[in-house]
């Protein structure tokens, strides 16, 4: 295990796996500010308190 991890493959594969990770959850967090901010049917008012979260009517 040890010599596997001086390999120079290792560690691309490790960084392309790194980047790929975090390119995936920074765009899910930016969607998710982006529908929030813009109204989404999806989630409710941003001043609503969690109380009054759930299907209205």
């Amino acid at each position: 295990m040890a010599r596997a991890m001086l390999e120079p493959d290792f560690w691309n594969r490790t960084l392309q796996n790194w980047q790929s990770e975090l390119l995936a959850v920074a765009s899910m967090a930016i969607l998710a500010i982006y529908l929030r901010q813009r109204g989404s049917s999806q989630s409710k008012p941003v001043g609503t308190s969690h109380a009054a979260t759930g299907v209205e009517g």
